[in-house]
């Protein structure tokens, strides 16, 4: 299959990806960052609950992760998917109509369970579609929708607050809420499964090798369980980090800061446009200097995000920290959906994915529950953001470590 070919469908399939994103992670999760400030007021909530809203969304994207790879052997990715999209619309349409804490974070539980349905699949698509040389450029392409996401809610929602008053941020929910619900329709319509349903030959594949024996299988069987256990310990960081920066960037610049919501809301659509750039590159980058260095490269990218926010400099550090955080924000996903069928061949794919994404969504309800549980005690974010630069800096120490892949699969 040729896939620099203008016709070929893996485009369609990563452009249709990008529209999944769009809804499943960008609309599903990091509209909540824009959206918690005056939900915060209107629903009288404190730094810890808008922490376990967030974990709430994690906890069920966990829970669907290990799902993800059981539904879609069943009834296929394109279908779970379209199934994810339609739960990730429904429950933020009825979150627009809550009234308390417990009940925005029961159906923000549900957003996130269909986020995973959503996005697990989607990722684990670009090993059946594409072979190495060009899985971090299509995975990149997917990742993009994030960041179209976060410009469209950083312009959206305070328009919409502005013109509605403090209880704007109901019709917020409620557009997102059916801007998924009809992306369901074109993902239902354009994805494929594999290449072989729009009469195409298979991507990659084994290459020729003696039969191993028992003893050889069981050993390479036990060493790939190894490499998928270190990157997802590496992707776990990432899920404890960046979803903190994500989630309360925002609130820390309107509320510590002095920013108004229109400026943050600004500064976060910045973030956005930065980002859209963010998984190509990257992605691009790892299919030139290998997986393992381009993580290296976005986890000290990370760490000086992280610094520049936490130190409490002046101004112009907060501006270079979102515009880092940005331009490195899909680098993570976007490297580790292709390092996983770099490690495993397209066959096994979605199910490692899903694999290492358990790591990764301990790593999200972990994060913004201390978050915000050190921002009731401490009176600022700062502490946390501290916290956010370790553990990024011990993700680089981690990939340092990490084995090259065997060179197996294409």
């Amino acid at each position: 299959m040729r896939e620099n070919s203008k016709m070929h469908y893996g485009w369609v399939i990563a452009l249709t990806g990008m529209a999944v994103l769009f809804a499943c992670l960008g609309l599903g999760r990091f509209s909540l960052g824009m959206l918690l400030p005056s939900m915060g007021i209107s629903l009288d909530l404190n730094y810890s609950q808008m922490g376990l809203i967030g974990t709430g969304n994690f906890v069920g994207y966990m829970l669907s992760v290990v799902l993800a790879g059981m539904v879609a052997k069943t009834i296929g990715a394109r279908w779970t998917i379209s199934l994810g999209l339609v739960l990730v619309g429904g429950s933020m349409v009825l979150i627009s109509r809550a009234m308390g804490f417990i009940e925005v974070m029961s159906l923000y539980v549900a957003t996130g369970i269909g986020s995973g349905l959503a996005n697990v699949p989607m990722m684990g698509l670009v090993s059946h579609w594409f072979s190495k040389s060009n899985r971090g450029r299509a995975a990149g392409l997917m990742l993009s929708g994030n960041g179209i996401a976060i410009v469209f809610t950083g312009l959206l929602i305070p328009w919409i607050n502005t013109s509605l008053g403090p209880e704007g941020w109901r019709t917020g929910w409620l557009t997102i809420g059916v801007i998924s619900m009809g992306i369901t329709a074109i993902a239902a319509f354009f994805l494929r499964n594999e290449p072989g349903e729009k009469g195409l030959s298979p991507v990659g594949g084994a290459v020729a090798a003696p039969a191993p024996t028992v003893s050889d299988h069981s050993a390479k069987k036990n060493s790939l369980r190894g490499v998928m256990v270190h990157l997802g310990c590496i992707y776990a960081l990432f899920g404890a980090t960046h979803v903190v920066y994500a989630t309360f960037i925002v609130t820390t610049m309107v509320n510590e800061r002095g920013f108004g919501e229109n400026t943050a809301g600004t500064f976060w659509a910045v973030v956005g446009g930065l980002s859209i750039a963010s998984g190509p590159l990257f992605g691009w980058l790892s299919d030139r200097l290998g997986r393992k260095r381009g993580i290296m490269l976005v986890y000290a990218l990370f760490t000086i995000s992280y610094i520049l926010v936490a130190a409490d400099l002046a101004n112009p550090f907060l501006y270079a920290s979102i515009a880092i955080f940005g331009l490195a924000v899909w680098s993570v996903p976007t490297i580790m959906s292709a390092a996983v069928g770099d490690y495993t061949g397209p066959a096994r794919a979605v199910k490692a994915f899903g694999f290492i994404t358990l790591f990764f969504g301990i790593g999200q309800i972990t994060g913004p529950a201390v978050a915000g549980v050190i921002a009731d005690n401490t009176g600022t974010f700062s502490m946390a953001f501290w916290l956010c630069a370790l553990l990024t800096t011990t993700a680089i120490g981690l990939t340092w470590f990490l084995r090259p892949p065997s060179g197996t699969y294409k």
